[in-house]
């Protein structure tokens, strides 16, 4: 298993010491704000940490983690003062738990946008990193998806995902460098560890019952290493003004189908008792994306295998690191929200 490494394709250096990070306490974040303490950024992390605060290092002097709802315009606006990067992670963040709450996805998903580029354009900062999707695509078959074909969004959580981005385009921005990244499905382990993803779910099926349930089976999922996509903030972070302002990236590895998937865990776990059952579903998302333009104009390839990802989960449940995989609300979004109502959480900002 590949852990995470030090970026060398920060080849630019980063100027940005002051980093602010919305939902640095979700499954990204808990795998890139250690790699930005390292580096010696200073970080603060605004997040309302619905998944506990031990997933970040909280005793780092140069870590500073604010409890707060994106929702909260005026909080949110004074606490990303005088920092010189905004990395915008914070969102309900996939189509089932968005689809749970569809007035609260919009209030956070899209409305709170607006906060989010208010407090950029007033807090001095200078560069904005947006965290997009590249679920806005939608149904594209037959056809090889770069970062100007027209999305096709099926769902809210897609939509909305594609309406921030024309909504930053159509802003004045002023000085501010601004770049959105469409990563691809994620998978592998991080200390706020989501295993309601697909890699990653049908991973603990495998470890837990034997048996990997695939929904359909041909679908096409453009896929990435959590590992790969820590250093794909990490080089938006570091890269010049000219060759990323007001671009977006697709962020991807390989395009592999469910059913492939199924298969690569079984070959990768070495389990031959592993049975992979098919059955139908609705779910008709099916994609290939195209991440050459990253590669090409950045220079960024990925270094992390699906294996890797894999692999890191199986370690991870092997040593003890994850308890009761498929049932565990802290892993699962939906699972998590019906337990909690992040409106009781909206006006009551804490400093830790």
């Amino acid at each position: 298993m590949v852990s995470l490494e030090e970026s060398s394709d920060c080849e630019y250096g980063s100027k940005f010491k002051k980093v602010f990070i919305t939902g640095g306490g979700g499954y990204v974040g808990s795998a890139l704000v250690p790699k930005l303490l390292q580096k010696g950024h200073e970080v603060t992390v605004y997040d309302l940490f619905i998944y506990g605060e031990g997933v970040l290092p909280y005793n780092h002097p140069n870590l500073k983690l604010i409890k707060g709802d994106i929702r909260n315009r005026e909080f949110l606006m004074d606490e990303a003062k005088g920092h010189e990067a905004f990395i915008h992670l914070a969102c309900i963040s996939n189509d089932p738990s968005f689809e749970l709450n569809p007035t609260l996805g919009k209030e956070i998903n899209l409305d709170a946008f607006l906060h989010v580029i208010d407090a950029v354009k007033s807090g001095g900062i200078e560069r904005l990193i947006v965290a997009s999707s590249t679920s806005q695509y939608g149904i594209q078959k037959g056809v090889d998806v770069v970062e100007d074909v027209v999305g096709e969004p099926i769902t809210d959580y897609a939509k909305y995902k594609l309406e921030c981005e024309k909504m930053l385009k159509a802003t004045d921005m002023g000085d501010v460098d601004y770049v959105c990244v469409r990563p691809a499905t994620l998978c592998g382990y991080a200390p706020r560890l989501r295993l309601d993803l697909s890699l990653n779910l049908l991973t603990m099926q495998a470890l837990e019952n034997k048996r990997i349930t695939v929904f359909g089976g041909d679908q096409l999922r453009p896929t990435l290493n959590i590992e790969d996509m820590v250093r794909g903030y990490q080089l938006m972070l570091s890269a010049p003004s000219e060759k990323i302002r007001g671009q977006a990236f697709n962020m991807a590895y390989e395009n592999i189908s469910v059913r492939e998937m199924a298969r690569l865990i079984k070959e990768t776990l070495g389990d031959e008792g592993v049975v992979i059952e098919e059955t139908s579903t609705n779910d008709l998302r099916s994609y290939h994306v195209n991440s050459n333009k990253i590669r090409d104009q950045l220079g960024f390839t990925p270094r992390h295998s699906l294996k890797d990802g894999i692999a890191s989960v199986a370690k991870a449940y092997s040593i003890g690191l994850i308890k009761d995989g498929l049932n565990n609300p802290l892993y699962h979004n939906v699972k998590r929200m019906k337990q909690i109502n992040l409106d009781d959480v909206k006006h009551s900002p804490l400093v830790a």
